[in-house]
């Protein structure tokens, strides 16, 4: 899956890098790791972000296949993003991101 057509690096750091190396796209997939939000649930748990910002996050996943974003004919309509298979596989590097900054935090603190 290409990142949004453009040609992925050949250094596969690089091209983790261009799918999640945006702060917002990193916390995106924090909190849908337990499963499916909608926009205002991840807006809510996110904290600072922008509504513009968070689509345009959301958009980007989308089209990298990280998420699927599910539209539900209701007024108002109803809109849901849930984690792919392919999204749900960065799993352990989100888990060694929380464990290397606890660590980074105790060892700081202590």
């Amino acid at each position: 899956m290409a990142a949004a057509a453009k040609e992925l690096p050949a250094c596969p750091v690089e091209t983790t890098l261009t799918l999640i190396s945006d702060k917002w796209k990193v916390l995106i997939l924090r909190d849908l790791m337990p499963g499916t939000k909608r926009f205002g649930e991840l807006k809510k748990s996110i904290g600072s972000v922008s509504q513009k910002v968070l689509t345009a996050q959301l958009r980007e996943m989308e089209r990298s296949g990280l998420l699927t974003r599910t539209v539900y004919p209701e007024v108002p309509p109803r809109v849901e993003y849930t984690l792919t298979d392919l999204g749900y596989s960065l799993k352990p590097i989100l888990d060694a991101m929380r464990n290397w900054g606890e660590a980074y935090k105790a060892q700081k603190q202590g």
